[in-house]
């Protein structure tokens, strides 16, 4: 379990959002570090349709536009509609390529990337702008009692954790967003709990 920013002392009339992130099923992009979609591995979203017993409640549904992810979500038989705020990193013209592709052709950019959260070598998305709209989306929700089910990329749940957390941007390539795992946040008055991580499993 992630530590929690906050535990107690908000006030008691003040509503609770419950956001559960659920990552896609794992595919050969995911497993390759490749910055690209695709649906999930067949074997990989067999997975997820024996796991649909395992989502919490949720009071609403939703995917990022990704094809992992709307793949996912029907995998996981839920009737999710696409949030275009939930949507992954722009990396611009590294779409399509490997992490380790990119790092041979374009090692200093690379490093740029890494190193400065304000940099987008690739012409897409820096990781601050990746982290103000992940942290816009969740703050948006915050004061709506209600449960919400989310399926998202990786970068989207390590943004979300930046964000709640409220820790450095360099933070985020220190997480880790394993497929199938489902990342819950409870927030009231834009403070968040979190628990991190939990293996969705096929329901017994």
């Amino acid at each position: 379990m992630c530590a929690p920013t906050w535990a107690n002392g908000a006030d008691e009339g003040d509503k609770v959002v419950r956001i559960t992130l659920v990552t896609p099923a794992v595919n050969a992009a995911l497993r390759q570090v490749r910055f690209d979609d695709a649906p999930p591995d067949p074997s990989a979203a067999r997975r997820a349709e024996a796991a649909a017993g395992s989502l919490p409640r949720h009071d609403i549904s939703l995917t990022a536009p990704s094809e992992r992810c709307r793949s996912t979500a029907t995998a996981l038989g839920l009737d999710a509609a696409v949030e275009k705020g939930l949507r992954d990193l722009d990396v611009g013209r590294w779409r399509g390529r490997s992490l380790d592709e990119v790092g041979r052709r374009a090692p200093e950019e690379v490093a740029a990337w890494l190193a400065d959260p304000a940099a987008a070598p690739h012409g897409g998305e820096s990781l601050l702008e990746l982290l103000d709209r992940v942290g816009g989306w969740l703050e948006g929700r915050a004061g709506h009692e209600e449960s919400v089910l989310a399926v998202a990329d990786p970068p989207v749940v390590r943004a979300a954790l930046v964000h709640a957390l409220g820790v450095p941007a360099p933070a985020f390539w220190r997480l880790d967003a394993a497929p199938l795992t489902a990342t819950e946040l409870s927030g009231r008055s834009g403070r968040w709990n979190l628990r991190c991580g939990r293996p969705l499993t096929a329901a017994e």
